[in-house]
């Protein structure tokens, strides 16, 4: 789950002749799983409608929009940059401390601790769109009723009780990472901090106290709230429709009309076929602005290994027929 801050059994394998289990499920973890999504997925909701009211005492101004989109950037580029490409996949290497605000920034989209977030989302590609993905749109049945039950569970249901994965057997490598850890311990002040932070700045803007609380409804609950829905829009609409360039064994498809909000995410397909890459465009046309923040880390001497897929080898996975503008591999 996204939110449990529990880091794993600490059986020793050597010890117990049974197989490290791949997931954990107790009342204790499924009470953590409530609690995380009626904080984290449906307060925000019911911020945001807060925040609509709330206009009838504070008007939405200058302050408010560079709130929520700075706010909906840094945490959002916490989340792809940092969460996935870099923890989750290894697509590249970063400073140790870029790694850490890389981690605090994500942990500020109220989607869960850092290692949380990466052992659950190694789980979906172990068994995307089969038994064991956490949030598969595809294993609800046919028809107009399974479609409609696969897309509500993979959006959002799915959050509410699932089966937490061992992060000692999905994340080892975060856990030996005390630094990392310490981050994914403090989650919730990060989330906190990530509500403070335009709370602080739009009472000073303004200086007053509806300043203040627009600042938090806009540049916090709004924020989180359009965040989550254009991720968990990945994992359920991507996962139906769009279009599929390369061969890949999961239903993922490129949605490339929502890139730039995605910063690169709806390049599904793409990532799911080569999710060594820290590209997910995978070209320089199609428009990933995660990669573009990867490649001026690097130019700065912050990142570098950026392992992105050979052209023959994104060849060799096209499928036939699909070729871009100028004939090369997509």
């Amino acid at each position: 789950m996204r939110c449990c801050r529990v880091m794993a059994e600490n059986n020793d394998p050597g010890a117990n002749q049974q197989p490290r289990r791949k997931t954990i499920s107790s009342p204790y973890i499924h009470r953590l799983q409530r609690r995380h999504f009626l904080l984290f997925d449906v307060l925000p909701i019911l911020g945001t409608a807060g925040a609509f009211a709330f206009l009838a005492i504070h008007p939405f101004g200058t302050t408010e929009f560079v709130l929520l989109f700075a706010m909906w950037l840094v945490t959002g580029l916490g989340v792809t940059v940092g969460y996935h490409r870099l923890f989750t996949h290894r697509t590249f290497k970063a400073a140790p401390w870029l790694a850490g605000v890389l981690a605090v920034l994500g942990s500020m989209a109220g989607q869960g601790g850092v290692v949380s977030w990466v052992a659950l989302h190694r789980r979906h590609h172990e068994y995307s769109d089969r038994e064991g993905d956490p949030h598969s749109p595809n294993l609800s049945g046919g028809g107009l009723r399974g479609t409609l039950r696969g897309l509500a569970h993979s959006h959002f249901l799915w959050m509410r009780r699932h089966e937490y994965p061992n992060v000692v057997h999905y994340a080892p490598d975060l856990v030996k990472d005390r630094g990392l850890v310490r981050i994914a311990r403090l989650y919730y002040y990060w989330v906190g901090l990530g509500l403070l932070i335009p709370t602080v700045i739009g009472g000073l803007v303004s200086l007053s106290w509806t300043g203040a609380v627009s600042g938090l409804l806009w540049g916090g609950l709004v924020r989180i709230f359009v965040l989550e829905h254009i991720v968990w829009a990945i994992n359920s609409f991507l996962h139906m429709f769009g279009t599929r360039r390369y061969a890949s064994r999961e239903n993922s498809h490129n949605g490339g009309i929502f890139a730039l909000v995605t910063l690169g995410e709806s390049w599904h397909n793409n990532h799911h076929a080569f999710p060594e890459s820290p590209s997910f465009g995978l070209a320089w046309y199609r428009l990933d602005p995660g990669f573009w923040l990867i490649k001026m880390l690097e130019k700065c001497g912050l990142a570098w290994d950026l392992r992105t897929p050979s052209a023959a080898r994104m060849a060799a996975k096209r499928i036939s027929g699909k070729s871009d503008p100028v004939g090369n591999a997509a």
